[in-house]
């Protein structure tokens, strides 16, 4: 998709405040620190429209980026920061559990995951959330930049066996520095796109 109007419409904590426009969301979802904003704004062809937030674990809320009038990309709070109380994850883990299992118009998930090092039991356990729920996923491997391309084919098995991902579930090896994989997910994103509405169970 060729990117030109792109702005951040609200940051919600409630369905209430939810973009009524009806337009096909796709949620961004890993750890804190991952590369979440570093995804978005190479997707959006913008250097620091998402903002990578200082102290992990602080975003909160679900921030919806407006894409082309069409689309909109929801940031969601990442998981597994050990310093945000635990009441707090709870408060905002019921936000993005009611998002992802209520929301008609999602109608796919990016999981960002270090593609550094092998995934945590927090990303597996997120992967296993999303299949429950039979949710479209698409699994990001982030900062290949700082893996050489010798290891590619290293990490991406690391990756696949440790989550246990099936065989329909794509993984796209990406940097945010290089735009390695930057097509390939933008192609997962449209052809997610053009599915009719997900009903809901």
């Amino acid at each position: 998709m060729l990117v030109n109007d792109v702005s951040i419409r609200i940051s919600a904590v409630a369905p209430s405040q939810y973009p009524t426009d009806g337009w096909p969301e796709i949620a961004l979802v890993g750890r804190s620190n991952v590369g979440k904003s570093s995804l978005t704004n190479k997707l959006i062809n913008r250097k620091a429209l998402a903002r990578t937030s200082s102290a992990p674990g602080k975003t909160q809320t679900l921030n919806f980026y407006e894409v082309e009038h069409q689309l909109f990309f929801v940031d969601v709070p990442g998981y597994g920061y050990a310093k945000v109380s635990k009441a707090k994850r709870a408060a905002f883990g019921a936000m993005i559990e009611a998002y992802l299992t209520e929301r008609s118009v999602l109608r796919g998930v990016v999981q960002l995951v270090d593609g550094r090092h092998a995934p945590t039991a927090d990303d597996i356990a997120m992967y296993q959330y999303l299949a429950y729920y039979h949710l479209p996923v698409l699994v990001v491997a982030t900062k290949m930049d700082k893996v050489k391309p010798s290891q590619y084919n290293r990490s991406e098995s690391a990756v696949r066996k440790t989550m246990t991902l099936s065989p329909g579930t794509p993984l796209v090896l990406f940097s945010a520095e290089t735009g390695l994989g930057k097509d390939a997910v933008w192609e997962w994103i449209e052809a997610r796109m053009q599915d009719p509405e997900r009903s809901r169970a």
